[in-house]
């Protein structure tokens, strides 16, 4: 025999709508998350490049006044007529001593590396290191770039390691002409060594790449005379011809590095270090098709990228928490609505039953029997309608319950508000430090969340209240900071005078705290209107109490409403922004705690709420 299906308790079809929009909500926390810290590691690498793309250019200036500064060199040693005359004369020996000697000061004045006189053939006749065993002279150098060009075109640049004595240099040469002929050429070697020493010393990851992608001078010694790329067969042939880099020449790196001029995001991983993300910038620079290459680590950028996805994810989970909590105080609205319909059925039936029995009653003096039947009957009636009484306490009380617990949950709602916009602002500012703190604060209103709402299973017994000593400075500062987004949507000013910190009152610190905020949010509320929008807050210590006031310039309290205003559910608020209990549920808290609290108006506006406490 089958049984029939049982249909879903009302609980139950409310935790599943709740779990699918949870399940919803996260996954659309983390999307949202994911897209923001995309797009804001875009926005960081930008801002970055543009940040570091000027010591790329200092690099490139650098380095072009450092080869433009000789260029004239060779052009003006051209014009000699000591060197035209021992290439006239190329036996004669005394003018090649005197040649040699003049070269050799020349290299000394200069401050340059060597400078040697070619005839028409590339063979040297002097050098300014004619007396070291590593002299040019008798050397033919008319296979070098640099030679060649500066008889075919008139001046020629190049850079490569040298073949007589090894070391790397940046040659210029300028032909030497008699009568419009030319019949040889001088050229200057300069050193780039220092250049690539500040490389170093300044801390950059920078290459200095020529034409054909091979990385001569770099602060990566393990990446100097590496290719960018594979050399193609041209490229071999021609550096082979002009022994530019004298078998030296490393293999390939084995990274994606590309010139190009817009800069790149690659990640590296250095000699002896682990893989890491780089910034590459390069920047062409100088006449021989060579490129800055400025290598920039952004491990910074892409850790603020991953907190700001962090962040929007959280402030999207957020909201979405705060649209699932209204909607769920909606369903209850409707069940209290619901319960108090059938509250007053009750009392109707209730009614109805009572004027019965009392018809049966009056009927029953007819005889003493039926007076006792009828007697007891009434008790019945009354055991009854004080059991009816007892369940509509009950249910009234969890009204007023679920409309306080609804008013004091609001509070850290604020605050958690508050604390996403400090976060948000601080992030944009850089102090990952502060905010950290601030996630650390939202934690500690999800903890009070937390309790507030486990207040409910207090409902059979009413909780003791411990009092412990309390700082009333920390108190005030933290009740100003919670109600500190309310005060900005209404443009006012909340004076707090100086307050001596080791001044302590016997109280709780979430209660007292809730307190002043209560107070603090009704004096916002009052001058939101107001020509004068400032609320003082000042902390007087008067033996054995302390007094607490906060005086609003407003427009005052009515004197109607101000026999009621401790009254639960009076507001003269509208209808959706307030329930009349924020001064009610003070008044019982600070009464807990074993003060007091008053309010007055005071001349010619303005309201002053004040709260007494013993001192600690």
């Amino acid at each position: 025999m089958s049984t029939p299906l049982q249909s879903a308790s009302p609980h139950e079809h409310v935790w599943g709508w709740l779990g699918a929009r949870i399940l919803i909500s996260i996954a659309i926390c983390v999307l949202v998350g994911w897209c923001v810290q995309k797009w804001m590691l875009e926005r960081q690498i930008d801002s970055f490049a543009q940040q570091s793309r000027p010591r790329a250019d200092f690099y490139r200036l650098s380095l072009e006044s450092l080869l433009s500064r000789n260029e004239s060199l060779p052009r003006i040693l051209a014009m000699s007529e000591q060197l035209k005359a021992l290439l006239k004369r190329p036996d004669n020996k005394i003018l090649q001593d005197g040649a040699n000697s003049y070269l050799l000061s020349v290299k000394h004045g200069a401050d340059i590396n060597a400078v040697y006189l070619l005839n028409r053939k590339g063979l040297t006749l002097a050098s300014s290191n004619y007396a070291l065993e590593s002299s040019f002279v008798g050397k033919n150098y008319g296979y070098r770039p640099y030679f060649r060009e500066a008889v075919e075109t008139g001046f020629g640049r190049f850079y490569g390691i040298g073949v007589t004595t090894g070391e790397p240099g940046y040659f210029l040469a300028a032909p030497i002409k008699d009568k419009g002929e030319i019949i040889g050429a001088v050229a200057v070697k300069i050193s780039l060594d220092d250049f690539e020493s500040a490389f170093t010393r300044s801390g950059d990851l920078v290459l200095l790449v020529d034409a054909y992608g091979v990385i001569f001078l770099t602060s990566v010694p393990k990446w100097k005379y590496h290719t960018l790329a594979p050399l193609d067969a041209e490229a071999k042939r021609q550096l082979e011809a002009s022994r530019q880099y004298y078998d030296v020449l490393q293999p390939p790196l084995k990274i994606k590095l590309r010139l190009q001029e817009e800069h790149q995001s690659i990640r590296i991983a250095l000699p002896g270090t682990p893989a890491q993300d780089y910034l590459i910038q390069s920047v062409p620079t100088g006449t021989l098709g060579w490129s800055i290459v400025l290598l920039t680590p952004t491990r910074q950028e892409h850790q603020n990228a991953l907190l700001a996805g962090a962040v929007a994810g959280f402030a999207l989970a957020l909201l979405f928490s705060t649209l699932i909590f209204f909607r769920l105080s909606i369903r209850r609205y409707k069940e209290r609505r619901m319960a108090e319909a059938r509250m007053q059925q009750e009392y109707r039936e209730l009614e109805n039953r009572i004027a019965e029995r009392t018809t049966d009653l009056l009927a029953a003096n007819l005889s003493l029997g039926d007076k006792i039947e009828a007697l007891k009957s009434t008790e019945s009636i009354l055991r009854e309608t004080r059991d009816s009484a007892v369940q509509a306490g009950k249910l009234a009380v969890l009204g007023q319950m679920a409309a306080g617990i609804s008013h004091e949950v609001n509070q850290p709602l604020t605050a958690l508000h508050t604390y996403t916009d400090n976060a948000v602002s601080l992030l944009e500012m850089g102090r990952l430090t502060d905010v950290r703190e601030n996630l650390g604060f939202i934690k500690q209103m999800a903890v009070r969340m937390g309790k507030i709402v486990g207040e409910i299973k207090t409902f059979a017994r009413k909780p003791t209240v411990e009092r412990l000593e309390v700082r009333v400075g920390d108190v005030i500062r933290q009740a100003v900071m919670l109600v500190d987004t309310r005060r900005r949507q209404v443009g006012a000013q909340i004076d707090v005078a100086p307050i001596d910190d080791g001044l302590m009152v016997w109280a709780d610190l979430q209660r007292l705290e809730q307190v002043i905020v209560n107070l603090l949010l009704n004096s916002l509320d009052s001058v939101a209107e107001a020509s004068e929008k400032h609320i003082e807050v000042c902390v007087t210590n008067e033996n054995s109490h302390v007094r607490i006031t906060i005086i609003d310039h407003g427009p005052g309290i009515a004197a109607d409403v101000l026999p009621r205003l401790f009254e639960p559910f009076f507001t003269t608020k509208t209808s959706g922004q307030g329930l009349g209990l924020g001064l009610a549920i003070s008044r019982m808290i600070v009464a807990e705690l074993g003060g007091r609290i008053d309010a007055r108006n005071l001349e010619p506006c303005g309201a002053e709420f004040t709260v007494v406490l013993e001192k600690a």
